[in-house]
C-alpha cells in the first residue's frame, strides 16, 4: 500500500497487512508521517521540553451539575 506523508509529500510503501495500513484505510481521517518527519518532529520537541519554556496544556473536564 502506498501513503504520502503529510509534511514532506513523500510516498512511503507501507505492508498491506499491518496495522497502520488498515488504521488509514478503515479511517480516512488518520494521516500518515513518514519516519524522517516523525524523528524530526520528536527531535524538536524534547529540545524544546528541555529549554523549560515549553508547556503542554491538557483541556480540563468540567463537571456537569445534576439537575435537582
Amino acid at each position: 500500500m502506498k501513503a504520502t506523508c503529510i509534511l514532506c509529500n513523500k510516498i512511503d510503501d507501507i505492508d498491506f497487512d499491518s496495522l497502520q495500513a488498515k488504521n488509514l484505510r478503515n479511517r480516512q481521517e488518520r494521516l500518515h508521517m513518514c519516519e524522517e518527519c516523525r524523528e524530526r518532529i520528536s527531535k524538536r520537541t524534547e529540545e524544546r521540553l528541555a529549554t523549560g519554556n515549553f508547556r503542554l496544556f491538557h483541556h480540563k473536564k468540567k463537571k456537569r451539575q445534576l439537575i435537582k
